[in-house]
This record gives structure tokens, C-alpha cells and sequence, in this order.
């Protein structure tokens, strides 16, 4: 790696200032040193959202999710570096002296760049959008411009940005406005089809109508979404795994307005003072393997979560993802208008 200390931080560093350095470093990954650069562990994108599933908190020290025991190599072993990634299915080595001090990170090629992904991406675009009242009287909502271009347009460039080129678009709503739009995706080099929803199908129903030719898992998000996830980690995970259906979430918190009061019989135990109750919540985006399909009822509305529940109930195994990324929901007006005044700054 040409400059392997712009991915340096010590144990005391919080997760949010490891977030940062992993995020402008663009290799996803950061190595753990002490004040001499010997090598103490390493820190990726799926241990910091690991450790977010476990409650750790941003400002918590990375020493709490980092990797102990992480994969190294001493510098006469260099050249093994990709052969042994290869092997061990990673994207990045450390490289220590005999006295185990860092001096340098051996990164896949693949870290680098956005590797072509031939999984099916399909964009739920075809609601009502009443929620945006008037805005979408003459307008399909995933046609409303945030910034400067159409919500559904970023989301697709989010996508082609991490690789992916094979899009459906679910469509109802309008669909002809969004199909003179998009077109078959030759401007953005893609391929784009449509699944037309005869009746409103849901967020999971019109999946039936996806040609069986690709047996890789889907994506599936919600039109209305604008989110800067890293899809690539997403499906990473996704894959690690071999779920059946992975849900992305993020955290939510409600602040109870009140003193809350905790009772044992007729005595008080504790006064808890408006009380934070911190929940994961679905996020609208979905990775799921080709095999969740056959949950799916024919012709008939059907959503997303009522599909992990079918997954659930047949024992089958289903994971979160949570988002630490930049999310929001565009489906009400007063988010539309935060969403405009927040696209500069997080989209371009």
C-alpha cells in the first residue's frame, strides 16, 4: 500500500473516528497499532456493524470490536500476500518486521475497486406516494427530484457505483413517466427491465415476476430511500454468511416524555426520568437468496416483512445489516424537504 499509516489508529481511538478513517481510505479497513506501530489488530466494516448489533456505541474505543488474532505476515513473506488473501478469502494483510511493527498492508485488488456484480437489483417503484399529497398528483413519487435529479435515479447510480448493472424496476403508479425516463439503461451502460404490477403487489410481491435465469442473490429497496450504504459490504455480508435473507436496520430512539416509574407489587423500585429506549428498525433494503421466492404467493400483494417471517417460520436462517451510513425516508413531505436540504452536502 503505498501509504499504509492514512489507515492507522491506536485501541483508544472511538469507533466513529475509525468509521471516518475507513470511510476517505477507500480500502475498507483500518490496522491497530500502539505508539510504536507494532501491530495490536484490525478493524473492518462488518466488525464495526457487528459491534453495533451488540450495542457498542460510536463513541465507545475501538479496542471493543477490533480483531485480536487478525491474519499477518513478516515482510519476508511478502510475496505469499495474494495467494494466502486468495486462500483466506480476505481483502488486506498486515505486514510486520521480526520485532512485529507495521510496515506496510498488502491490499486485494478488489479492495480497490468496485468489482462487476451480476446479482438482480430490484427498485420498488411503484406506490402511490400519498403520503407526498400534491407532489405526486402528475408525478410518480420515485420521479420527485432530490438535489438535482430524480430520487430513483441516485439510488441506481448508488448501485452502479459498487458494481451492479443487472436492474428491474417494479412498476404501477405512472410507470410509463418512469419507463420514458430510465429506458432500458443504455445511458447509464446498464441493463434495466420492468416488472409491471397489474395490481399493487407490495414490496415483495412482484419478486415473483423476476426471470429464474439468474441464480444469484437479489437486492431489493424501497424507491423512496436515499441512503449511501456500501452495497458491496451489504452483499459481502450477505454472502459470508450464506443467509437466506439479510434486512437492513438501523437505530432508532424514542425518548419516553416522562418519569418512568418501575413497580414491584404496590412499592417503587426505581424513578427512571424520561428514559431512551434505543430499537433497530427496518431500513427498507434487502439482500435475499434466490430460494425466499417460493415463500411468495402468486398474484397477490405481499411485503417484505411478512416474507422474513415465512423465512423465519420455516427455520431458515435471516440476518440484520445495520446502516451507519447516511438513510433517510423521502415518503413525507417535511423528509423530502430535509432530503434536499441534505443532498449536496452527502451526494456530491
Amino acid at each position: 500500500m503505498k501509504d499504509w499509516k492514512l489507515i492507522r489508529c491506536t485501541p483508544e481511538m472511538s469507533v466513529i473516528k475509525v468509521v471516518e478513517i475507513i470511510d476517505q481510505s477507500g480500502v475498507r479497513f483500518a490496522v491497530v497499532v500502539n505508539k510504536n506501530d507494532k501491530l495490536l489488530g484490525t478493524v473492518t466494516d462488518g466488525d464495526i456493524r457487528r459491534g453495533l448489533l451488540r450495542g457498542i456505541s460510536l463513541e465507545t474505543s475501538i479496542d471493543q470490536v477490533m480483531n485480536l488474532l487478525p491474519t499477518s505476515l513478516k515482510e519476508s513473506e511478502k510475496d505469499q500476500a495474494t495467494k494466502i488473501m486468495e486462500q483466506k478469502n480476505l481483502l488486506h494483510i498486515p505486514i510486520t518486521n521480526c520485532d512485529g511493527v507495521v510496515t506496510d498492508i498488502s491490499v486485494l485488488n478488489q479492495a480497490l475497486t468496485a468489482t462487476p456484480r451480476d446479482n438482480p437489483v430490484v427498485l420498488m417503484a411503484g406506490g402511490l406516494g400519498k403520503r407526498l399529497g400534491e407532489m405526486t398528483k402528475n408525478t410518480p413519487k420515485p420521479l420527485l427530484k432530490v438535489g438535482k435529479k430524480p430520487i430513483l435515479e441516485t439510488i441506481l447510480e448508488n448501485f452502479i457505483d459498487h458494481g451492479f448493472h443487472n436492474f428491474y424496476i417494479s412498476v404501477n403508479y405512472k410507470s410509463e413517466m418512469i419507463k420514458e425516463y430510465f429506458g432500458n439503461g443504455s445511458k447509464w451502460n446498464i441493463s434495466i427491465k420492468y416488472i409491471d404490477e397489474e395490481i399493487p403487489l407490495g414490496t415483495a410481491g412482484s419478486l415473483k415476476l423476476i426471470p429464474d435465469d439468474n441464480q444469484r442473490p437479489i437486492f431489493v429497496m424501497n424507491g423512496d430511500l436515499l441512503t449511501t450504504v456500501n452495497f458491496q459490504d451489504l452483499l459481502e455480508y450477505h454472502n459470508e454468511h450464506n443467509f437466506l435473507g439479510t434486512m437492513c436496520v438501523r437505530e432508532y430512539d424514542f425518548q419516553v416524555p416522562f418519569g418512568v416509574v418501575e413497580i414491584e407489587e404496590t412499592k417503587i423500585k426505581k424513578i427512571v426520568e424520561k428514559p431512551i429506549h434505543k430499537f433497530f428498525v427496518n431500513a427498507g433494503v434487502y439482500v435475499i437468496g434466490r430460494e425466499a421466492l417460493k415463500y411468495i404467493p402468486k398474484d397477490q400483494s405481499f411485503d417484505m416483512p411478512k416474507l422474513f417471517e415465512k423465512i423465519i417460520e420455516d427455520n431458515k436462517t435471516t440476518s440484520v445489516f445495520p446502516i451507519r451510513e447516511y438513510w433517510i425516508d423521502v415518503g413525507r413531505a417535511d423528509d423530502f424537504k430535509r432530503a434536499n436540504y441534505e443532498y449536496d452536502e452527502v451526494f456530491t
